[in-house]
């Protein structure tokens, strides 16, 4: 995982809409990058969903949210559709930015280990350093977890 105090590494990503996106150019106080396996499967979904049903609280606190997985844009458009996603989804095809925010290694998927994507969520600062992470997150409290932190992080 990157450590807390680190900067985060820059992107520069297609989006669900095929923009090209990048880490610089969000210049709100908070950034959430979260990793998640797969589009439209039950634990990304349930994940994606819950950001939506607070995503007016993430807006009031300043968050920008990356969604990010190995998906093409045309999945994450698909996906963001079916569910009314408001934030952006980015498409690491190639999987560098998911190496490079440590975001790949061995899990356990019904008692046999693979090399996969691992959920992984990040908090930034608008001077893009890295102020909270997430290894292990449970998709459906995550979004609430991180609003609580950023909360206490903005006091």
């Amino acid at each position: 995982m990157l450590a807390v105090g680190t900067s985060a590494p820059d992107f520069s990503l297609p989006d669900q809409n095929g923009e090209v996106q990048t880490l610089a150019s969000a210049t709100t106080p908070w950034k959430l990058v979260y990793f998640y396996p797969k589009d439209d499967t039950p634990g990304c979904t349930k994940e994606a969903c819950t950001i939506t049903e607070a995503y007016e609280d993430f807006l009031d606190l300043g968050v920008t949210v990356f969604g990010v997985s190995k998906d093409s844009p045309e999945s994450h458009k698909q996906f963001a559709e079916k569910y009314h996603l408001p934030f952006t989804l980015l498409s690491d095809e190639t999987g560098e930015m998911v190496k490079a925010y440590d975001a790949w290694g061995e899990k356990s998927m019904f008692g046999t280990q693979r090399e996969g994507i691992l959920r992984v969520s990040y908090v930034l600062n608008a001077d893009n350093e890295v102020v909270k992470v997430y290894p292990k997150v449970d998709p459906a409290s995550h979004a609430l977890e991180i609003l609580t932190d950023i909360r206490g992080l903005s006091d």
